[in-house]
């Protein structure tokens, strides 16, 4: 037998996560994971399902009956919406102002659809325009699919207007919320959306590893009246949602849930509640306006205008002759602080600094901002 390898326990520094995900996590979320295990179908576990999917309801602002956790990050929940919707040969709309528009596109071909893009330059929103001239142009298309906050440029775009020409047209809206849930306006009833998706590790400020999503009447009628099965059995919602919902009192297995994961994503969502909706997307801009200001002063530029500007994500071009990963490293290695590096067409051009969730408070803001300085001195 070959002599077991050493290893001693992992033990991370305490980093402040200021990049484009993941954010720190509230303390009492960490500890929320840590409380002991229970099988996945045991009643109080379920209980606590069904409360967890009330929260999500809340933050997502729906009464959609399939909504609930995917048991995987946001590219998961991508992936979920795309794969029970999406039939081969059909036409999607799918607009591109960032690398999380062009993953759509590469999930609508990988399934055999048809991906009609509608671009728009980096750092920009989404222009109802441009999308509206597509949907003219291709009335057979059945979907419409964007990204509300671009995580690649911190670009935000008017999803109530976009999911509003969706319905004019006689689509269905898919929607990337991954970075705007609980960190920007996003009213999903109100504003029409059809299947939406996120993740847990940007403004919820819970644990990575899983994606809220939330499918409306309509797209719940697209997902039972498919042509051919869905490509996906773990991401078929026909299948999950026997899971996440009583069926004469009894749950169908169908795969072993993350339990202490959904323990941080119920206590994230608790605190978001205890906070209040608008007041955490208040939190969020409030602290971008003080984060603004301090870039400006130290003469560093935003990649897209105010306007349409997230808060959570902020991407600043680098200054000319300033080494992108010697600077980043050193915020690492002398204070701890962890930003993002461009991506895409911004590699190498621009940071990207998150205030999201716990992250977004004062503290963070006024360290990054001296850490900086001092390093850009």
């Amino acid at each position: 037998m070959l002599p077991a390898p050493r290893f001693t326990a992992f033990n991370p520094p305490r980093r402040i996560l200021m990049g484009p995900g993941p954010s720190d996590v509230y303390p009492e979320v960490l500890a929320a994971q840590s409380r002991p295990t229970v099988g996945h179908l045991d009643p109080l576990f379920v209980g606590m399902m069904d409360e967890l999917k009330s929260l999500i309801q809340y933050a997502f602002q729906t009464k959609n009956e399939m909504t609930m956790a995917v048991s995987a990050p946001g590219s998961a929940g991508m992936e979920t919406c795309f794969v029970n919707l999406v039939e081969p040969g059909e036409k999607v709309i799918v607009c591109r102002n960032g690398v999380f528009g062009e993953r759509m596109r590469q999930n609508v071909e990988r399934m055999g659809a048809i991906a009609v893009l509608v671009d728009n330059e980096w750092g920009t929103p989404v222009d109802p325009t441009a999308v509206e001239a597509a949907l003219k142009a291709n009335p057979d298309a059945k979907f419409l699919a964007f990204v509300h906050a671009e995580t690649s440029t911190g670009a935000l775009s008017d999803a109530k207007t976009l999911c509003a020409l969706a319905k004019t047209y006689g689509c269905l809206s898919i929607v990337d919320a991954v970075t705007s849930l609980g960190g920007v306006e996003l009213r999903v009833d109100e504003w029409g959306i059809d299947a939406i998706y996120s993740g847990s590790q940007k403004c919820l400020s819970c644990v990575p590893g899983l994606s809220p999503v939330s499918f409306s009447s309509a797209a719940v009628e697209k997902l039972k009246n498919r042509k051919t099965p869905v490509q996906s059995w773990f991401l078929d919602q026909s299948l999950v949602m026997a899971y996440w919902t009583s069926a004469g009192g009894k749950r169908s297995y169908h795969h072993t849930a993350p339990v202490n994961a959904l323990y941080a994503l119920h206590e994230s969502l608790r605190m978001l509640v205890a906070e209040g909706l608008e007041n955490a997307w208040q939190r969020h801009h409030d602290m971008h306006l003080v984060l603004r200001a301090g870039l400006e002063k130290l003469g560093l530029n935003f990649v897209v205008a105010e306007a349409s500007r997230l808060p959570q994500l902020n991407a600043i071009y680098i200054p000319e002759g300033v080494d992108d990963a010697a600077v980043r490293t050193r915020l690492l290695k002398d204070y701890n602080l962890e930003i993002g590096a461009g991506l895409g067409a911004l590699a190498g051009k621009a940071w990207r600094i998150g205030l999201m969730g716990f992250g977004a408070r004062r503290e963070n803001v006024s360290l990054c901002l001296k850490a900086l300085e001092e390093v850009l001195s």
